[in-house]
């Protein structure tokens, strides 16, 4: 699992939130790119255009075993936080 330590984000977040999170992780000291894909794909999930776009970027930039990883934790997240309809 990645290093940071990964909680669900929580229940009603937005998208535009979500992606914002995203961006403080995909980049500078504190980066982790495997929450950050993670937290790009449910923001992509729950509707953010920006956020389709920058998982793209990102994933090309990661091993498979990273984009698994992202993938298994947006599984868990979705189990315990709901869309917020726009």
């Amino acid at each position: 699992m990645s290093e940071t330590t990964v909680k669900a984000p929580a229940p009603g977040e937005s998208a535009d939130t979500l992606f914002q999170m995203g961006l403080k992780l995909s980049t500078g000291g504190e980066a982790d790119p495997i929450v950050a894909l993670a937290l790009f794909d449910m923001a992509a999930r729950f509707g953010s255009i920006e956020a389709k776009i920058y998982r793209r970027e990102l994933s090309d930039e990661m091993n498979p075993d990273d984009i698994l990883e992202a993938r298994q934790l947006v599984r868990e997240w979705l189990g315990s936080v709901e869309p917020v309809q726009r």
